[in-house]
Parts: C-alpha cells; structure tokens; sequence
C-alpha cells in the first residue's frame, strides 16, 4: 500500500461522517458490530451498516460471520490498520 493510497482513503473516509465515526469506534474496539456502534454512537443500525458495508468494500474492515444475515462482527484488515494509524492523532 502506497502512501498515495493511503491519503486517498482518508479523504473518502473524512468526506463522509459515518465512515470517519466507524473508524473513531474501531480505534477504541477490536470487534465491532453494526447495533453496537449504532447505540454508543447515537446513529441509526442501518446508516453504520451502511458504513460498515462502504469500509468492507474498500477492503478496511473484514466480516467475521459472513455467514449470518445479522449480528455481523467486524474486524480491521491490515490496511484499516495502517489507514486508522495515519488518521490517529490528525483526524481521530
């Protein structure tokens, strides 16, 4: 991942505040789930699925329960990781 790459992401995930308010929850949690963030956060379930949806797409987070139609559980791939890293301390 190139560090072009890298800004280029942050840029999609400032432009919009559900995706900048999934990243600000994964920074403080390992697992995330779409209800959970929903009620710490004061969003609605379906605008952080959503989000989750969007980051997933982009290859940020990864489901672990593929499988199930809800309760979906989420974790940071390698390039969320490097991608929240650079965001910490600027955006976060």
């Amino acid at each position: 991942m190139t560090e072009d790459s890298i800004e280029e992401l942050l840029r999609w995930i400032i432009s919009v505040d559900r995706r900048l308010i999934l990243m600000q929850y994964m920074k403080k949690h390992t697992i995330a789930k779409a209800s959970e963030i929903a009620h710490e956060t004061h969003r609605s379930t379906q605008n952080i699925s959503r989000a989750l949806k969007e980051l997933e797409e982009r290859g940020l987070i990864e489901c672990m329960t593929p499988s199930k139609i809800t309760w979906k559980k989420y974790v940071l791939t390698d390039m969320g990781k490097a991608v929240l890293e650079k965001m910490d301390g600027t955006y976060l």
